[in-house]
C-alpha cells in the first residue's frame, strides 16, 4: 500500500470516528426541557431527572447548586452516577441526599433545609427522578422557610402530582412538627 493511500485511509477513518463521536453528544437543552421543571423563585426551582446536556444551560441560567434527593442506582447508571462529577466540573455545587421513596423522614427534610439555609441566596435546583420527592420538599421549604402561603405552594405541588398516602403523611408530619396546619388532599 502506498504512503498516500495509507494517509488518505487514516484521514477518512479519523473523520468517521469524529462524526460518530459528534453524533453521540447530546445537544444543550434549556431548563424548561427538564421533566416537570418548576421555577418557584429567582433562586429556587425543582425538577425531575437531569441529564448531562441540562447542566451547562442550568449554569448559564445562574444555577449554582444542584441538590439530588433520590437514590443514584435509579435510572441509567452511567449517566446518573456521573452527573455529580459533570456538575462539579462545571463549577456547580452538588449535594446528594438519598431519600427513600417508601419512607421519607423528618431528618431528610431537615438535612435539605439546613443545606438551603447555609447559603440562602445560592440559586438552587432540587431534583429527583420525576419531581415527586422534590416537589414535596419544595412545598415544605417554601411554606416553612420562605413563608409562601400554603394554598400557593399546594397549587404548585398538585400541578406536578397528588402525593400518595406515604408522602401526604410525611408532608403533614413535617408541617405538624413545625406547628403548621396539615395539608388537605385536593
Amino acid at each position: 500500500m502506498s504512503a498516500n493511500l495509507f494517509s488518505t485511509m487514516l484521514i477518512v477513518l479519523s473523520s468517521l470516528a469524529a462524526i460518530d463521536r459528534a453524533s453521540s453528544i447530546e445537544p444543550a437543552a434549556p431548563a424548561s426541557s427538564i421533566i416537570n421543571f418548576r421555577e418557584y423563585t429567582p433562586t429556587f426551582a425543582s425538577s425531575g431527572q437531569l441529564a448531562a446536556h441540562h447542566l451547562e444551560p442550568l449554569r448559564q441560567q445562574g444555577f449554582e447548586r444542584i441538590v439530588y434527593i433520590a437514590y443514584r442506582a435509579q435510572g441509567g447508571a452511567s449517566e446518573t452516577l456521573s452527573i455529580d462529577r459533570q456538575a462539579t466540573d462545571l463549577g456547580l455545587s452538588y449535594v446528594h441526599i438519598p431519600v427513600p421513596w417508601q419512607s421519607p423522614t423528618l431528618r431528610d427534610y431537615q438535612t435539605f433545609a439546613a443545606i438551603m439555609r447555609s447559603q440562602p441566596t445560592m440559586k438552587t435546583l432540587l431534583h429527583c427522578q420525576m419531581n415527586y420527592r422534590a416537589s414535596a420538599f419544595s412545598f415544605l421549604y417554601r411554606v416553612l422557610e420562605l413563608d409562601t402561603p400554603m394554598p400557593t405552594a399546594a397549587a404548585d405541588l398538585y400541578q406536578i402530582w397528588s402525593p400518595n398516602s406515604t408522602w401526604m403523611t410525611f408532608i403533614n408530619s413535617v408541617l405538624v412538627t413545625n406547628n403548621r396546619p396539615i395539608l388537605d388532599t385536593p
